[in-house]
């Protein structure tokens, strides 16, 4: 192949390039506008990123101070219902919870105090149903009808030293994102248990992880327990990761020329040792098939799923490249550009839709081309092909 040949080949590279950049630019953009306009609407009907607060009781002291008292018990029932709503290019990850909290409060000073009992809502623009706050148990219960003040819902019992009352408090709500437990800072925190239960199997801890966990018939049961614990980490539970299709698609399109890039080394290589002449006018028209793929893909996304989409892409530029190299230069030709743009485009771009897998589906792409070009050129005259690389000794 002549110099020129190559060079020009190069700048149809560069601008491929370019235009591939260019437009995973126009993607994120639209991806972007699209979260910016439709996140506040599903936060406004679904809720906001939900954090629940460990609750507390108030008395005053001799001295006038006010002091807080932390649960002698807990016994808290969480259970999270997955519900992902997709709206333009991007899964927006809802879901419902349905709390149930049972709190024992123990007066432990040497005379009778009037605790002001009080519950943390979770913060935000979200529907709270079903909403129960109860003290005492059995015939001596009294469910409080007080309304909720600054975001709390308390009341006040009297207890004699040493006297202890339940205080059980559930509500049905949603949110997004992902669902949290804290507790104040410092605290010291007595006999904690949260059985968690999910309808979902894919679950991350930002926080702590729980002390037990065991697969249910839907999803997970897991289990925080403190028995006697002085800074207690938070519990925290992210909802599962959606494969959304505007990243995806703009990651495909930024990393579209390293899968050009192979399937011209290969091409050049294999036609180069296989006598087959190649103008840069046909590697123009295969950067162009190539580049439908992203193209078609990105566009096809606001109509179709996004694994039919990718499918209808990839086999239409398969025709397109494949199609043309099999008509310009020959059955052999045609048979390797067809695995060469299988793997460099299709396989590699597939990766995308998995977290982590990408690098690795590269370097294994990147051996394994360069193992297959060895062999297949491993008896190739290269001086007869390109001409001497220095003169010849006499």
């Amino acid at each position: 192949m002549k110099p020129a040949h190559l060079i020009t080949i190069a700048i149809i590279f560069i601008c491929t390039t370019i235009a591939w950049w260019l437009l995973g630019g126009i993607i994120t953009q639209r991806t972007a506008h699209v979260g910016y306009q439709t996140g506040d609407d599903v936060s406004g009907r679904w809720g906001p990123q939900l954090l629940q607060k460990h609750p507390a009781a108030r008395y005053t002291s001799s001295s006038g101070s006010t002091m807080l008292l932390q649960p002698a018990k807990s016994d808290v029932k969480v259970k999270l219902g997955y519900q992902p709503v997709k709206m333009g290019l991007l899964w927006h990850r809802t879901y419902s919870v349905k709390f149930e909290g049972a709190y024992t409060f123990t007066n432990t000073t040497a005379i009778t105090q009037t605790l002001n009992v009080g519950f943390d809502l979770p913060a935000g623009k979200t529907l709270l149903d079903k909403i129960r706050f109860t003290l005492g148990e059995g015939a001596s219960a009294r469910r409080s009808v007080a309304a909720p003040q600054d975001g709390m819902i308390s009341d006040n019992v009297q207890l004699a030293p040493g006297e202890s009352i339940p205080v059980s408090v559930s509500y049905e709500c949603r949110g997004m994102n992902f669902w949290g437990y804290t507790f104040a800072d410092a605290s010291r925190i007595r006999d904690f248990n949260l059985a968690m239960n999910t309808d979902f199997t894919d679950v991350n801890f930002p926080v702590s992880s729980p002390t037990d966990r065991k697969p249910t018939e839907k999803g997970m049961e897991l289990i925080w327990k403190y028995e006697d614990a002085i800074s207690a980490p938070g519990i925290s539970l992210e909802m599962p990761r959606e494969l959304n299709a505007g990243p995806v698609a703009a990651q495909i399109s930024f990393y579209a020329p390293l899968s050009l890039l192979l399937f011209f080394v290969v091409i050049i290589i294999t036609a180069t040792s296989r006598g087959v002449s190649l103008h840069p006018v046909n590697y123009f028209f295969l950067a162009a098939g190539f580049f439908a793929f992203p193209l078609l893909f990105s566009y096809m996304l606001d109509v179709v799923p996004v694994h039919l989409s990718f499918v209808i892409a990839a086999a239409s530029s398969l025709l397109l490249v494949c199609g043309y190299l099999r008509a310009a230069a020959g059955g052999f030709i045609f048979r390797v550009a067809v695995v060469a743009q299988t793997a460099y485009m299709v396989l590699f771009s597939y990766s995308f839709f998995f977290k982590g897998l990408t690098g690795l589906t590269l370097t294994v792409g990147g051996i394994v081309t360069l193992g297959v070009l060895m062999a297949l050129t491993a008896k190739v005259d290269w001086s007869q092909k390109l001409g001497a690389v220095s003169p010849r000794l006499a």
